[in-house]
């Protein structure tokens, strides 16, 4: 089958069954941050583009309210990837049209000026290719796009109350969590995706604007191989969910923007493996602890994310409100028979609160016989920063009310009232990574931007050092983690690195900007019908 043009519509790779072929001007690999933000830059400059997802589109009304059926629909393997080291942690990816984006916790925050005066200082490339003043109006656009606003106090429920109280009662700088949303009613049900379609995700927003203007949106189709020619690359080979095979040919530029784990996976598969590729993968993993309360808590109600407590960012720290389903809220429950049957009938006087750790440790992201493996080790200061980040959590608990807390903590007390016995953690707990419930959700650095080839994959104009139209958006170019959620500096990147693929000045009016007063209820664009592919 051949579309000729690569411009309108949508390719449900569950219905390709033969071959397909696409001739477009940028194909774009992966439909999450990175790519809806490169897509709906460039769709509005007259190029054909064409977006490249490995997951299904889910529309609102499908997201199933179980956490483990929401995983199992919408999430890479399930949510059960894991690392391998001394302490497997497992990480987490959407894998779906809009990648994480839809089954987040809708937190935003704009790249700290700090992290970006580090990059700069360690390459001076970095402040002409990344101007401040560019980045910051950049995201100015993408959050009037995305409606990013502070949890609304009546939608926030008492499990964002409570960590408020906590940090106010320790004196420590917290504040409602900005999120992009419109419309939250609190339901608790972001991270298995808003069944009423209020999170405003980039396929909902971004990726939308992108297909109004003409793009394409090829979705359930797995990108295996980036086509070269003569130092250039010219195309995506895909294998689509129904089958057959799925070529898309890009006569102006190939944009990867599938992660931090999959993109330099891609790079290996394609024999491109120049540079540091896959190394450096840097991650903020986190720590979680339970608290019961004498009062209901209720977890699963109230904005998933709703407040943090940022006053500690500066040691690599940052509490967040963990919301959950009953079902993975009760599967963390210990004891069996009547005492599990106990701790279920509780469920409502527990929370659940995490503290993302902006660490250290320097991972790998290998392709080891056709499988993705990801090598990762916390360093010793970073495990030391789990037991820090633990103590203030349970710290704050108790100050909010709660009776005991649960720091999770393989070896430990799994029921503490006493802040003595927290202090005692920090100090004298457990060194090894492998005691702490944690997971890793934002992943960086395996493609990572510099002037230095020898040190970095693309250049500081986001293109490829040693393949010509190879371009990588997402936040595998940065240069080291942020400490902060990434969605937004993720996508401010892609806006520039969509700026050099069209050759355009970086401090032009944005995409974003000029979709900014689209809706969503805007009509789908035209879908072309499919013809038999003569190869």
């Amino acid at each position: 089958m051949t579309d000729p043009t690569g411009k309108g519509g949508r390719v449900d790779g569950r219905e390709v069954r033969s071959g397909l072929r696409i001739d477009t001007d940028v194909v774009v690999v992966g439909s999450g941050p990175a790519g809806a933000a490169v897509a709906a830059e460039l769709a509005p400059t007259g190029l054909g583009v064409v977006v490249v997802e490995a997951g299904r589109w889910w529309e609102p009304h499908e997201f199933r309210p179980s956490t483990f059926g929401a995983m199992a629909d919408t999430y890479r393997d399930m949510g059960a990837s894991m690392v391998v080291g001394p302490a497997p942690i497992p990480y987490v990816q959407g894998r779906m049209v809009g990648g994480s984006s839809p089954v987040n916790g809708a937190i935003c925050w704009r790249l700290p000026a700090d992290v970006h005066r580090s990059w700069v200082a360690d390459d001076r490339a970095l402040a002409d290719a990344l101007p401040w003043e560019v980045l910051e109006r950049v995201t100015d656009d993408l959050e009037r796009r995305l409606g990013v606003q502070p949890t609304d106090d009546a939608v926030a429920g008492a499990k964002n109350r409570l960590m408020a109280r906590g940090a106010e009662a320790l004196g420590l700088e917290h504040r409602p969590i900005r999120r992009n949303v419109d419309g939250c009613r609190g339901l608790g049900r972001c991270l298995q995706g808003c069944p009423e379609g209020h999170k405003r995700s980039v396929d909902r927003t971004l990726l939308a604007d992108a297909e109004a203007a003409g793009a394409t949106v090829v979705s359930s189709v797995e990108v295996e191989t980036v086509l070269t020619s003569r130092g250039r690359a010219v195309g995506v080979l895909s294998t689509a969910a129904g089958g057959g095979a799925v070529r898309v040919m890009a006569a102006h530029a190939v944009v990867l923007a599938a992660s931090a784990v999959q993109t330099p996976v891609l790079l290996l598969a394609s024999g491109l493996a120049q540079g540091p590729v896959g190394e450096h993968f840097q991650a903020h993993p986190g720590v979680s602890m339970s608290g019961r309360f004498p009062e209901p808590v209720r977890m699963w109600e109230g904005a998933s994310q709703g407040h943090e407590v940022t006053g500690l960012r500066h040691e690599g720290l940052k509490f967040e409100v963990l919301g959950m389903g009953v079902d993975l809220l009760a599967a963390r429950l210990g004891g069996v028979g009547a005492d599990l049957a106990h701790h279920i009938e509780d469920l409502a006087h527990h929370a659940d609160w995490g503290v993302a750790v902006r660490a250290e440790a320097h991972g790998r992201v290998q392709r080891v016989r056709g499988r993705t493996v990801v090598r990762y080790r916390p360093t010793r200061r970073d495990v030391a920063r789990f037991r820090r980040g633990l103590r203030v959590m349970g710290e704050m608990m108790l100050a909010a009310g709660a009776e005991v807390v649960d720091p999770g903590v393989r070896g430990f007390d799994r029921a503490v009232d006493d802040p003595r016995r927290l202090r005692h953690l920090e100090e004298r707990g457990p060194r090894s990574a492998a005691a702490f419930t944690a997971a890793i959700t934002h992943m960086f650095g395996t493609a990572r931007m510099g002037s230095d080839p020898a040190r970095s994959v693309v250049g500081p104009d986001f293109s490829h050092h040693n393949v010509a139209a190879l371009h990588v958006a997402d936040s595998s170019v940065f240069p080291t983690n942020i400490g902060v959620n990434p969605q937004i500096p993720i996508m401010a990147l892609a806006v520039l690195c969509a700026r050099r693929v069209a050759g355009v000045d970086l401090d032009q009016t944005t995409a974003t900007d000029a979709t900014a007063t689209t809706t969503t209820g805007v009509a789908p664009p035209h879908r072309p019908a499919p013809t038999e592919d003569p190869r």
